[in-house]
């Protein structure tokens, strides 16, 4: 036989080879077709392959409706009627579930077991959320969920039922003094606040800040309750202590709500703690009294004397000049209605705010000199305290002769914040740097810190900003207690409005009053004694 002829006959012979193949991989095909794809009630029944994952899978799809009728499932009538009651028990809350981890089965297994995860919501959206197991076993080939009462608990037992009840809320944020601020019965308490005090707090608690709603426990035949599942804190749980006041709170945010325009009072301990954090519906639900920038106007010339004392030359008792109205450099300053004091004291200039005295003394300052007094008092500190975004000010080095004496009577670039403005206050009254808080146990950050000026120097502002309460523009707080501060009426857009603050402290409070387009400081002067009346 040819080589070629040879060939020839070993390629039809495999080419006839490989026709068999085939032709056996099609009948294989053809003889053994997919399962067909089932469930939940009244789908076709799963074929003797469906893996455990797969049944597992469509068992929670239907324990999720509640109806385990053509479930795989040894005992659908009893798990169907346990289930019916169980949600019926828990007052129609709804179940989610999902599959967890399903062990490799050997293929002569007849029982394996499979996790998974329930999350049940009840009214007012309490979740209760915990793990669960099937057993799963050969039903007639078929793997099917074994049905006992610790399918739908692990710890629910035969015989037993899930009873659930209301809870009293408890205090998720509380105040200094152990009252409630978010849960319990703090509705209406701190209103600007509510966002930040419970982010914190679900933050603290593994982000499960919501209270629960509800008890649930396993209860016996009798109704006898066995165990508490769900709901109930222990003796030892303790809401997150903020450093808040619910009396200084109230009394805040009552001077502000009865306040037409737009109105803010912030307050803090000397030390540093947060008192009270207040706005009315006026000013926005945006928290502007921690982080809104606005011209302080004549609260500024807390740090403009500041400047001045440090620089030398003059002190609170020094004769200055108080014409009604002056042209520095540039720039022509008035004092409001044109009242000429003629020549006074320092620490009467800054009583009855001549705008005059303290334009010219700002003029005589080095470029830096307001900046680096208004640092002194940290209104160019940088603190981040949890939850909170804040800014406490602004203020930069002048750029010009003009920019300087605008700066001197907080007008122009000045920028200070209500929060700002109750630390420059708070640094006056102790003497030190301060850090403001809201949390005890969480502290704030530091980012950029400040120095206070220097004891003699805050020795005369003390006294200037006495003087403001006893003769000056805020006598009309001299019913109000040893009340030190300093009032500020600022223009801004076109300069037909202005705001009106009150900065002040007493004893170990420190605050500020803002009052967006009040136009007159008067106002604001007045708020404050309604706040102090608390």
């Amino acid at each position: 036989m040819s080589p070629a002829r040879k060939r020839g006959i070993l390629i039809g012979a495999a080419l006839a080879v490989v026709a068999i193949v085939v032709a056996a991989v099609v009948l294989l095909v053809k003889e053994d077709p997919a399962p067909a794809a089932t469930g939940g009630p009244g789908e076709p029944t799963e074929s003797a392959s469906q893996s455990p994952a797969q049944v597992a899978a469509r068992f929670l799809r239907q324990f999720d409706t509640g109806d385990l009728t053509g479930a795989p499932v040894d005992d659908p009538a009893a798990g169907t009627a346990a289930l019916s009651a169980a949600r019926a028990a828990l007052s129609g809350a709804q179940v989610k579930t999902s599959l967890g981890e399903v062990p490799t089965t050997p293929g002569d297994a007849t029982t394996t077991s499979a996790t998974f995860h329930a999350s049940w919501t009840f009214t007012g959206n309490s979740v209760w959320k915990y793990e669960g197991k099937l057993e799963l076993v050969r039903n007639s080939g078929k793997w099917v969920v074994r049905w006992a009462m610790s399918v739908i608990h692990p710890k629910l037992e035969a015989g037993q039922q899930l009873s659930v009840a209301p809870v009293s809320a408890k205090p998720v944020v509380a105040d200094r003094d152990g009252k409630a601020l978010v849960g319990g019965d703090a509705a209406g308490v701190a209103p600007i606040l509510q966002g930040a005090l419970s982010k914190v707090a679900s933050e603290q608690n593994g982000g499960s800040g919501t209270p629960a709603t509800v008890t649930v426990s396993r209860v016996d035949a009798s109704g006898k309750p066995v165990e508490t599942l769900f709901g109930q804190a222990g003796e030892s749980d303790k809401p997150l202590a903020s450093t808040l006041s619910v009396a200084s709170q109230s009394a805040a945010q009552k001077a502000v709500d009865g306040f037409q325009g737009p109105a803010i009072i912030v307050a803090m301990k000397t030390s540093g703690e947060l008192l009270a954090v207040a706005q009315n519906g006026a000013a926005g639900n945006q928290p502007k009294a921690l982080n809104g920038l606005y011209s302080p106007g004549s609260a500024f010339k807390i740090a403009t004397a500041t400047a001045a004392l440090q620089k030398g030359g003059i002190s609170a008792d020094s004769p200055v000049a108080c014409p009604g109205s002056e042209q520095i450099g540039t720039r022509t300053l008035k004092n409001e209605n044109g009242f000429d004091l003629g020549t006074v004291s320092l620490k009467t200039a800054f009583a009855a705010s001549c705008n005059t005295t303290f334009g010219r003394l700002a003029g005589q300052l080095p470029a830096d000199g307001l900046a680096k007094a208004a640092s002194q008092y940290g209104l160019n500190a940088d603190f981040e305290i949890p939850g909170l975004a804040t800014e406490t000010g602004k203020v930069e080095p002048s750029a010009g002769g003009d920019e300087q004496v605008e700066a001197g009577i907080g007008q122009g670039r000045v920028q200070v914040s209500p929060l700002g403005a109750a630390l420059m206050a708070a640094t006056v009254a102790t003497g030190k740097p301060v850090v403001p808080k809201l949390w005890q146990g969480l502290e704030t950050k530091v980012n950029t810190g400040y120095q206070a000026p220097p004891a003699g120097v805050l020795n005369q502002v003390r006294a200037m900003m006495r003087e403001v309460c006893t003769t000056g523009t805020a006598k009309a707080l001299k019913g109000s207690g040893a009340v030190f501060g300093k009032t500020g009426t600022a223009q801004f857009g076109s300069g037909a409005d202005a705001n009106g603050w009150f900065v002040g402290y007493r004893g170990d409070v420190a605050f500020a009053v803002m009052l967006e387009g009040s136009n007159d400081s008067g106002p604001a002067v007045r708020l404050a004694a309604k706040f102090l009346v608390g």
